[in-house]
């Protein structure tokens, strides 16, 4: 384990190195990085690091937040990847009423969102994005074990018990 860590020590060295090279190199020493906050800053209290986790999210940021994902989905998602549901590959037209649907969905978009553009990753992000998001999450997804498990062409339901209450480390005061 100690070569790990040293590992670990090792990489968090070279993303400050390259950062500071990146800031010299732009020019953009007083410009805040994309996240929000540096590597080695830490959210304000009470504030969110960007991007939030969508479930973690109040009225009316989750409400804004799923409408943008919903334009996503029904303009990308569904026309470019979803073939028509059957049993093994399952879909729900209501998915926005599974909440594991909601997170992994928003996951897979935010990744999305920065794996599609060449200026920040390069060509190969969309291929990134296919491997490591995009197929993932369609498998867990669209299982017979997943969400849409009790969903059939046409039908809807939610056939798991939701929590009655939610984790502490989910509650953001």
């Amino acid at each position: 384990m100690p070569a790990l860590a040293e590992d670990v020590e090792d990489l968090k060295a070279q993303v400050r190195a390259m950062g500071a090279q990146l800031k010299q190199l732009t020019g953009s020493v007083e410009e805040a990085p994309a996240t929000g906050y540096g590597a080695d800053d830490e959210a304000p209290e009470g504030e969110w690091a960007f991007p939030p986790f969508i479930l973690l999210l109040d009225s009316p940021a989750y409400e804004d937040e799923l409408r943008a994902l919903s334009e996503w989905i029904e303009g990308v998602l569904v026309p470019g990847y979803l073939a028509e549901p059957s049993a093994d590959a399952r879909w729900c037209h209501v998915w926005s009423e599974h909440p594991v649907a909601v997170a992994r969905l928003h996951a897979l978009w935010l990744a999305w969102q920065e794996l599609t553009d060449p200026a920040t990753c390069g060509y190969s992000g969309p291929s990134t994005w296919h491997r490591d998001h995009y197929d993932p999450c369609m498998r867990e997804l669209r299982s017979s074990g997943g969400p849409f498990t009790g969903c059939t062409k046409g039908e809807h339901q939610i056939v798991h018990r939701q929590p009655s209450l939610v984790p502490s480390a989910w509650s953001h005061e």
